[in-house]
């Protein structure tokens, strides 16, 4: 139980890091390093460390999909991922963590992890309400801070090399 609630804890401090984040990082730069650091840490250690811990302890996610709006997912969840549930969730982890390295890392690279985690949040929703509510609560912040560091990447481009 109290690794649960360390874990609801860091979801909830990134989750308002990130909105946070959003609002500071077009106009003042540590903004920015703000939100690299809180999408990092949701998707290292609120994603890909949870799914380690949930594997370690015999999790095999059969009844995740479960809420999900759609039977079809639900269906398809069930005859796809439990059966194979070491080799997929191993996949999410991997995943995980190469979006949340990446969006660490600054540059182009902090964008095709941006990017990575805007997909991830796009297909994340179809697993019911309450993970729809936290993709509409998290897409917009996500989205900014893509745009943020697209801007500002390009506004570099154009400025040109510093003599």
């Amino acid at each position: 139980m109290q690794n649960n609630i360390f874990f609801i804890v860091l979801w909830l401090l990134c989750v308002v890091a990130t909105i946070t984040a959003a609002v500071l990082a077009p106009r003042w730069e540590p903004g920015r390093y703000l939100g690299r650091a809180a999408v990092s840490v949701l998707f290292v250690l609120g994603g890909a460390l949870v799914h380690v811990i949930n594997l370690a302890r015999g999790e095999d996610y059969a009844g995740f999909a479960d809420s999900a709006h759609f039977g079809w997912v639900t269906d398809a969840w069930r005859a796809v991922v439990p059966p194979n549930h070491v080799l997929l969730i191993g996949l999410l982890i991997a995943f995980e963590t190469t979006a949340g390295v990446l969006v660490a890392l600054g540059e182009r690279w902090t964008r095709l992890g941006y990017a990575a985690v805007i997909a991830f949040h796009l297909l994340l929703w179809l697993f019911g309400w309450f993970v729809t509510v936290y993709v509409l609560i998290m897409l917009p912040p996500l989205v900014l801070l893509l745009r943020t560091e697209t801007r500002l990447s390009r506004d570099r481009l154009q400025a040109g090399p510093v003599r």
